[in-house]
């Protein structure tokens, strides 16, 4: 399955590749999103969504399924959405058991804070040191950390305006910066 937080082209044009995957499954790729990112994926992969397949290429099997706010289940799994503000634009974050996750945001509204709490995990946007209009600095990402007391915070979305090894020997016990090749169990 593949969740959407919302619909920047950075986010969604990767949707190609999950072709292997519904081959090997031999079922589409369910795919949870709101309606405006469902609209983009249409638009974008429209040779998807054909009556008539392109000829020479396979192409990705998607079955979609239109999210809000409210709770559900996926593969057994129970997802939180989390309203985030991603400069002008609503964006959703992701709550999984103790972990959520916080990609592309500059702003968390009062109403989700609460879903924020008692966590172990936080994975947060953090794109550089100085304010930028759509994502967290370091010191906001920071000031959220704190606010939510997750036991392991770790900054993604990272710019190369923070060097891993000077900027992680300034960060407080407890927050981290993502990389590569990260894996965070879900337990």
């Amino acid at each position: 399955a593949v969740l959407y937080t919302h619909d920047h082209v950075d986010h969604v044009y990767g949707l190609d590749d999950v072709r292997p995957l519904c081959f090997l499954a031999g079922r589409p790729m369910q795919v949870l999103c709101e309606a405006q990112v469902e609209d983009r994926i249409r638009k974008a992969f429209d040779y998807a969504f054909s009556a008539v397949p392109p000829a020479g290429g396979g192409v990705p099997k998607l079955a979609f399924e239109r999210i809000g706010t409210s709770a559900f289940d996926v593969l057994g799994v129970r997802v939180v959405p989390l309203r985030l503000c991603h400069g002008p634009f609503e964006v959703l974050g992701f709550r999984f058991g103790n972990l959520a996750y916080c990609t592309d945001t500059s702003g968390i509204p009062d109403a989700t804070w609460p879903l924020l709490e008692g966590l172990d995990v936080l994975i947060l946007d953090c794109l550089r040191h100085t304010r930028h209009p759509t994502h967290f600095s370091l010191e906001e990402a920071l000031a959220v950390a704190a606010r939510t007391k997750a036991k392991r915070t770790i900054l993604t979305h990272l710019s190369h305006e923070l060097p891993h090894e000077a900027t992680s020997a300034i960060l407080p016990p407890g927050v981290e910066l993502a990389y590569d090749g990260l894996e965070v169990p879900l337990v």
